[in-house]
């Protein structure tokens, strides 16, 4: 079957390492494992990090890439990938696809039959292939860790990505006032279309935000401190610039701040992120729909640096 994987590492040129061929067919780990014909799948910046060597060693090349897909189950069923797996060999005891496993670039992929999820009526393929990673970490950075139903502002830094793009959708989709910091003044004006108030990064706010979506790390992460309000919540799920900043300790115990460490989130969080999504005509932002056979050019777009939303990949054109 064809397939888009990690030929090798490049921690320079992560582009270099991606090659498109023919690769064997999904085998099954366990006798609970199906395999599922992709119909959709999105890029994440984890794709390239995989590209860089980052995750993964050199005795697991050739993996296949992709975390994020929607497709078809052996009875016909049409289903979202929940991403995470059991992994009984890794620290964490459980992996993302194309880790240990292989990924969803491919014309098929094996996951446990557990975590297929049902297709709501009325949410694209390649709508709903965006969720199960990006749009999940950011559901569960506002719900359960932000506790975002408590307050009513958020402050985004960094939109433009998968999940800070995500989490500006969501907050405003759940009726919250959200400001969102962006050094491009084109991604500016797109995160204003979105219903929220795009400002430049450090940008003093009009008042201090009950939660803080946080994934850029030591170059937004003093300006989370200060943005936040008394007993607010700093959710953290990546540090795309510098993962050691400077914490000023006498603001966080003087203000009660809670700083939250997450990572994606639980199958019931997908079944409640697709159904809110259904239900509140909520679609996620896209970049740009790229047909398979021209996978190599999604990953370049990724790897630019100008994408507003997610890259997503049509398995059927």
């Amino acid at each position: 079957m064809r397939a888009a994987y990690a030929s090798s590492f490049d921690a320079d040129n992560p582009l270099a390492a991606l090659s498109v061929g023919d690769r064997p067919e999904p085998v099954h780990p366990q006798e609970d494992w199906v395999t599922v014909q992709v119909r959709a799948s999105s890029l994440n910046h984890h794709d390239l990090w995989s590209l860089r060597g980052v995750g993964l060693g050199p005795d697991q090349l050739p993996m296949i890439l992709g975390c994020d897909a929607v497709g078809t189950d052996p009875d016909g069923n049409e289903v979202v990938i929940y991403p995470v797996v059991p992994t009984p060999g890794d620290p964490r005891g459980i992996s993302i696809l194309s880790e240990h496993f292989p990924g969803t670039f491919a014309e098929r992929v094996a996951v446990p039959r557990m975590n297929l999820l049902p297709l709501p009526t009325g949410l694209a393929a390649t709508d709903a292939a965006c969720l199960p990673t990006a749009w999940l970490t950011a559901w569960r950075m506002l719900t359960t860790k932000g506790r975002v139903d408590e307050g009513e502002s958020v402050l985004v830094q960094g939109a433009g990505g998968g999940v800070a793009t995500a989490a500006v959708a969501l907050g405003v989709a759940l009726g919250k006032r959200v400001y969102a910091t962006s050094r491009d003044a084109a991604k500016r004006e797109r995160i204003t279309e979105l219903g929220a108030t795009a400002v430049e990064p450090g940008t003093r706010l009009p008042e201090r935000v009950d939660v803080v979506i946080e994934t850029v790390g030591a170059a937004t992460f003093d300006h989370s401190l200060k943005s936040a309000a008394p007993m607010a919540r700093i959710v953290v799920s990546g540090a795309t610039a510098g993962h050691e900043p400077k914490v000023n300790l006498r603001r966080v115990f003087a203000m009660q701040l809670e700083i939250l460490g997450t990572s994606m989130g639980t199958p019931a969080e997908l079944t409640e992120l697709l159904a809110f999504c259904a239900e509140n005509e909520v679609r996620p932002v896209v970049d740009s729909v790229v047909p398979f056979n021209r996978i190599e050019d999604a990953f370049a777009r990724l790897a630019s640096g100008d994408v507003f939303g997610k890259v997503v990949i049509d398995h059927t054109a």
